[in-house]
């Protein structure tokens, strides 16, 4: 006769714990509402007893399982990486993993990637919105009962925490500050695509952090009094090739433009290739400030001057967030802003003189 022990149950952890079934199975399992005295005896009965939750089991008895999945713009992009990082280690000391995927920026792809997530029943997701304006795959997901925190972007229009860094503010700060150093003619460049290579309207820019950065900048130029504003903000800065085209047009328009504004880090690293391959001198000839404090600005002479995220800090807040609904939270949703201060390093200095 065989004595091999068979694996522990939750009844087994409850019986230890001295509590009822159903109440070690929401602490075990992530979900539902317990007691701190309650979650302290079942967590310290499931450690003494060697206890490992079976997710399959679990998420077929709760439709969810010990999983959160996350759906990024672009895992290569280090804003997301490392706000992955945050998610990571906050998801895992809560006992929970995570699934990454990866959008490419395209709606197609999010709304796929979340399909499939939500057939792995995880417990709930972390985005970062393609498109603010296409949000029904979302909206569903929290219909379904899976809750969705949106990273580094947002809408109005989504029932969903949100945690986001002060984009408009943000931007309204770097462009004084340019200002202040004599700049009146500054360029907002953008990966963003478009037909002419120039900003139609801010409304038809689909990532809100994005087109929340426009509308600080455009709000700061106008009220500086500098005419037409939008003219002065340069799309499509999709590759080495497409940014070395806008940075010809850059040094090529008059009045010169003294001051360009990266709308993020990778955009940032083409143009400070580009300016550097034509021979212009930062800040001397053009100053430079580039979203995200990524670890190439900082090894680049002179540093690169950036509009700093603490990004682990916002994948941090995020899973968070996240947590607090999973364990039962149902307060009204949350936009949480994170400051993005100005880091000035040696990329911004006084406008030259126009000759």
């Amino acid at each position: 006769m065989s004595t091999k022990k068979s694996r522990l149950t939750v009844a087994d952890v409850a019986s230890a714990a001295n509590v009822s079934k159903a109440t070690a199975a929401r602490v075990l399992g992530g979900y539902g509402l317990a007691s701190e005295t309650a979650r302290k005896a079942v967590l310290e009965a499931a450690e003494r007893l060697g206890y490992q939750p079976n997710d399959l089991a679990r998420s077929m008895s709760t439709g969810r399982s010990g999983l959160i999945g996350v759906v990024v713009g672009d895992i290569e992009n280090a804003f997301f990486s490392l706000a992955v990082r945050g998610i990571s280690d906050t998801a895992r000391a809560a006992g929970l993993n995570v699934i990454i995927s990866n959008s490419s920026e395209q709606i197609t792809e999010e709304r796929e990637m979340v399909s499939v997530l939500l057939r792995q029943r995880v417990a709930g997701l972390i985005v970062a919105p393609t498109d603010a304006r296409q949000l029904d795959h979302l909206k569903s997901a929290i219909t379904s009962g899976v809750p969705v925190v949106t990273l580094d972007r947002w809408s109005p229009d989504l029932p969903a925490d949100a945690v986001c860094g002060d984009d408009r503010a943000s931007a309204i700060s770097v462009l004084q500050h340019l200002q202040g150093a004599g700049h009146r003619h500054v360029a907002y460049v953008t990966a963003m695509t478009s037909r002419s290579g120039r900003l139609a309207a801010p409304e038809d820019v689909g990532i809100s952090a994005v087109r929340e950065r426009i509308e600080g900048f455009l709000a700061a130029s106008d009220q500086a009094g500098i005419p037409p504003p939008r003219q002065m903000v340069f799309t499509n800065a999709t590759d080495d090739a497409a940014t070395g085209r806008i940075v010809d047009k850059v040094l090529a328009e008059s009045p010169r433009i003294t001051a360009l504004l990266a709308s993020d880090s990778l955009v940032g690293a083409r143009l400070f290739r580009a300016l550097t391959n034509r021979g212009v001198r930062l800040p001397r000839d053009m100053s430079l400030v580039s979203w995200f404090d990524a670890d190439w600005t900082r090894v680049t002479s002179p540093q690169i001057s950036v509009v700093d995220q603490p990004t682990y800090l916002f994948g941090q807040r995020a899973a968070e967030r996240l947590i607090r609904r999973l364990k039962g939270d149902t307060t009204e949703p949350l936009r949480l802003l994170i400051p993005t201060p100005l880091i000035d390093r040696g990329t911004v200095g006084p406008a030259p003189r126009c000759l």
